[in-house]
């Protein structure tokens, strides 16, 4: 008899990866994030933004999130061990150094700063902790993090623009060998400026820009979780909140407000009324005709029309 338990997953192990994802599946994240500003497709962040639709991960890959988290407090034991003064909360807060620009809507939080550093020791570092795979980590000592790795090039200029300090240290582990990498990085304030006005951009922008190519068979967009909302292919909807109305305004203190009311109110994006109306930009398998007495017009391809009249549905006609 064939032995087939090579090809089966144990019990216990699908259980362990299936509470991972239902216990920290936390849904959208409610602002942009700085750990992202740095990725390549500006559509893709302006739909993370939007909210347009919510990322639950396997259970092994949230497993995986959780492993790069535990190795923080195992790194910062490390630099207190060689004399370097680690401060992982800010004492003015109680919590992560944080930052934030663009109204609230533009945030990160920090790994800690020190002083210490050996070859620096009187000046001030941001600290960003990171794991790696032997292979990306090979790739960061070749080049260094600003070529290997620009997201978190990008990530450190944002956090030290709003800590206002002028260097970085970014220290790296290789998962497989437990090696470890470091490198000292140098605050570009025009750098760092940009990416907050690429920030502001994506944020107050009413649709998103184009994708990155016409074809969705390009390699951005291939794995792409938006791709369904980009390109004309299978039928996806988007998530049904504020965010994806075309009634929503991001504004002042991170908050949101409709504008279909009069005067427009500040309102909760995760509850959308029933006059929710689809941003039509992101549906791809649509062509937008027009809005009327709170209808959205479309037409598809095969010429028929659909009605978007109702929070999160289409009625279709001949």
């Amino acid at each position: 008899m064939t032995d087939i338990s090579q090809y089966t997953v144990d019990p216990t192990v699908s259980a362990i990866y299936e509470h991972y994802q239902h216990s920290r599946f936390e849904g959208a994240r409610t602002y942009l994030g700085a750990s992202i500003i740095g990725k390549g497709c500006t559509r893709a962040l302006w739909m993370d933004f939007r909210q347009v639709k919510a990322k639950m991960f396997d259970g092994r890959l949230y497993r995986l999130f959780e492993t790069g988290h535990l190795a923080e407090p195992r790194f910062i034991q490390d630099l207190k061990a060689v004399g370097v003064t680690v401060y992982d909360i800010d004492a003015a807060t109680g919590e992560q150094w944080a930052i934030s620009f663009c109204d609230g809507h533009f945030r990160g939080h920090a790994d800690g700063v020190a002083i210490g550093i050996k070859g620096a020791e009187k000046t001030w570092h941001l600290l960003e902790f990171k794991t790696h795979a032997e292979k990306s980590f090979n790739e960061l000592k070749q080049k260094g993090v600003k070529t290997a790795k620009p997201m978190h090039y990008d990530q450190m200029q944002v956090y030290m623009h709003g800590l206002e300090l002028g260097r970085a240290y970014y220290l790296a582990v290789n998962k497989n060998t437990d090696e470890l990498y470091a490198e000292r990085i140098k605050y570009d304030a025009g750098h760092a400026k940009s990416l907050i006005e690429r920030a502001a951009r994506i944020i107050y922008a009413d649709t998103p820009d184009a994708p990155l190519s016409n074809k969705p068979s390009w390699y951005e967009c291939k794995w792409c979780e938006y791709q369904p909302f980009c390109y004309a292919g299978d039928w996806e909807l988007p998530d049904v909140n504020c965010r994806t109305c075309i009634h929503s305004t991001p504004i002042a203190d991170a908050a949101w407000q409709c504008e279909r009311t009069t005067p427009a109110t500040v309102i909760n994006t995760a509850k959308p009324c029933e006059h929710h109306r689809f941003i039509p930009h992101i549906l791809p398998n649509l062509e937008f005709e027009r809005y009327e007495d709170d209808k959205v017009f479309y037409r598809s391809t095969n010429g028929l029309v659909h009605i978007n009249q109702s929070k999160g549905s289409f009625d279709v006609q001949a």
